[in-house]
């Protein structure tokens, strides 16, 4: 399995609460494609750089996980479908090298 690392930007009407349960279900989706869910880190509330569907902030979560690279296309149409999620970011974490 590969290690991705998730970028995901909620809607800011939205309680910490709230943002917590759709964490769990985006959890939840991770384990169902046979992955894991190595870390998550809510960022916070943020101002956007410009307006998106008429938000000017949204609250950052910055999730790590491991997930199978042929499950990828159908967890990114999964994020696409949430309507919660202002944006998402999800790329291939690399190995850090020290020289």
């Amino acid at each position: 399995m590969k290690v991705y690392e998730l970028l995901t930007v909620f809607k800011p009407n939205l309680d910490p609460e709230e943002v917590d349960k759709h964490v769990d279900k985006l959890n939840d989706l991770i384990v169902e494609f046979g992955g894991k869910l190595n870390s998550a880190d809510k960022i916070g509330r943020k101002k956007l750089a410009y307006e998106i569907n008429k938000f000017r902030d949204g609250f950052f979560v910055n999730l790590t996980l491991s997930i199978p690279a042929g499950k990828i296309a159908e967890f990114r149409r999964q994020l696409k479908l949430n309507d919660n999620i202002l944006r998402s970011m999800l790329l291939e974490a690399t190995k850090k090298v020290c020289v």
